[in-house]
C-alpha cells in the first residue's frame, strides 16, 4: 500500500497565526472493529507503528492572521452585537487563511490536492463550556473543502462532549502514538493555555492553566504588542507575591483532572478584577504584573507535574512558549525533572499541534477512537471529528 498524505492545521488560543504541516503516513495496522469503538480506550496506541503509521513531515508552513481577524476572534470570546453574523464572517475569513497555508504546503511538497486524503482543521475556540454540554469552534470546513478540493475533518470536540467529556485536550492520543507510553515522559504544550500529557498507561492529559494567554493579553493591553518576544519584558520585572497569591487562589486551579479551560475563564477581565482587589498603594507596575503572570504559568505547570505525575523523569515542551527562553529557564528550575523540547525527538515545537490534527484526521478516516476517556472524562472513547467531502 502507498503512503497516505494528510494535512493538519492549527490556529490556537494565542490567535497569532495558522500553523500547518503536510504529513505522510505509511500504511498502519488494522483499525478496531467499529462496533467495539465505544468500549475501547484506544488500545491500538500501544503499537506505535500501527498508531502513527511511521509518519513523516513533508512540508510545514505558517501564516499570520490578519490583525482585523485576530481582533474579531478575540472579541467574539465575549457576547456582543450581531455576534452570529460576525462569527460566520470570521469563520469564512479563517477558512481562507487555512486555504492559503494549504496552498503553500502543496507547493512545497510538489503534491496535488487530489493526492491528499484529508485536512484536519480544528478551528478557533470562542466558547468552551463542557459543564453546560457545549463547545464552539469558529470554522468553515465546507468552504475550506470547496477552496482546496480536499476533504476536511473538523468539529473534533463535539462528540466527546456529547459523551459527557471535556472535549479537550485533543492531542494526548497523538502524543502517546508519537512519543511512546510508559517511558517516564510527559508532553507539555505551551500555547495560550498549558496542557500536559502524561504518557502512562492509560494516557492522561489535562489543562494546567494559562501558559501565554494572560501574558499576551497584558502586553497587548500595555504595549500594543501581540506577545512578549523571548520573555524580554517579563525578565525586566519582579514577581509580586501578593498578586501571585491572589491569582493562585483561583478555584479552577485546584480542580482535579479531567479539566479544560480557555479564554472563558483566564481573560484580561479576570486579571483586572484580581488586580483591583489589591490596596491602591500595593499595586504592581505593569512590568511586574508581566513577571507575575510568567510565575503563575510556571508554578501551576510545576505543581501539576508534582501532583499528578510525580514519576515523570522528562518533560517535552512544544508550542510557542517553548521558544521563549525566559519561560523555559524558569520552568527548568521549577520542574522536578528534566525539561527538553519535542525537537529532541524529531518534531519541531511549532509543528506538534498541526501534526496532531493531521494524525487526528487520519484516525477519523480509519475509524479509530482518539478522544480518550482517561483524558476527557467521557463515558467511552469516541471517534473525533466530522468529515466534509471534497
Amino acid at each position: 500500500m502507498r503512503d497516505a498524505y494528510f494535512i493538519g492545521l492549527m490556529s490556537g488560543t494565542s490567535t497569532d497565526g495558522v500553523d500547518g504541516v503536510l504529513a505522510a503516513f505509511a500504511p498502519p495496522g488494522n483499525p478496531p472493529p467499529a462496533q467495539d469503538a465505544r468500549n475501547l480506550s484506544a488500545p491500538w496506541l500501544n503499537d506505535r507503528t500501527a498508531a502513527t503509521g511511521r509518519l513523516s513531515i513533508l512540508a510545514a508552513a505558517s501564516a499570520p492572521l490578519p490583525h482585523s481577524l485576530r481582533q474579531e476572534l478575540l472579541a467574539l470570546n465575549a457576547p456582543g452585537t450581531n455576534e452570529l453574523a460576525r462569527a460566520a464572517l470570521a469563520a469564512n475569513a479563517l477558512a481562507d487563511c487555512y486555504a492559503e497555508v494549504v496552498r503553500s504546503l502543496l507547493s512545497q511538497s510538489g503534491l496535488k490536492a487530489t493526492e491528499i486524503r484529508a485536512i484536519g482543521a480544528h478551528g478557533q475556540t470562542i466558547r468552551h463550556a463542557p459543564e453546560a454540554g457545549y463547545t464552539l469552534q469558529i470554522n468553515a470546513p465546507a468552504r475550506l473543502a470547496e477552496h482546496t478540493g480536499i476533504a476536511v475533518v473538523a468539529d473534533f470536540r463535539s462528540r466527546d462532549v456529547a459523551a459527557g467529556g471535556q472535549g479537550a485536550p485533543l492531542v494526548p492520543a497523538f502524543h502517546a502514538a508519537r512519543f511512546g507510553c510508559g517511558a517516564g515522559r510527559a508532553v507539555l504544550n505551551l500555547g495560550g493555555i498549558a496542557n500536559l500529557t502524561i504518557l502512562d498507561d492509560p494516557v492522561r492529559g489535562f489543562d494546567t492553566g494559562p501558559a501565554n494567554m494572560l501574558m499576551d493579553a497584558w502586553i497587548q493591553h500595555h504595549g500594543g504588542q501581540a506577545y512578549d518576544r523571548d520573555g524580554a519584558w517579563a525578565a525586566q520585572g519582579r514577581c509580586h507575591p501578593g498578586l501571585l497569591s491572589i491569582l493562585l487562589a483561583e478555584p479552577w486551579l485546584a480542580l482535579n483532572p479531567p479539566k479544560s479551560t480557555g479564554r472563558d475563564l483566564f481573560s484580561l477581565d479576570w486579571l483586572q478584577a484580581r488586580l483591583a482587589t489589591l490596596p491602591s498603594d500595593d499595586r504592581p507596575d505593569p512590568v511586574d504584573v508581566q513577571a507575575t503572570l510568567l510565575r503563575l504559568s510556571v508554578d501551576t505547570i510545576a505543581q501539576a507535574v508534582r501532583q499528578h505525575s510525580p514519576d515523570t523523569r522528562e518533560v517535552l515542551a512544544c508550542g510557542g512558549g517553548a521558544l521563549n527562553p525566559v519561560f523555559m529557564q524558569a520552568l527548568s528550575l521549577a520542574l522536578p525533572c528534566r525539561l527538553t523540547t519535542t525537537a529532541e525527538y524529531g518534531v519541531p515545537v511549532q509543528s506538534v499541534e498541526a501534526l496532531a490534527f493531521a494524525w487526528l484526521a487520519q484516525a477519523h478516516v480509519l475509524g479509530r477512537p482518539a478522544c480518550l476517556p482517561a483524558v476527557t472524562g467521557a463515558r467511552h472513547a469516541t471517534i473525533a471529528g466530522c468529515l466534509y467531502p471534497a
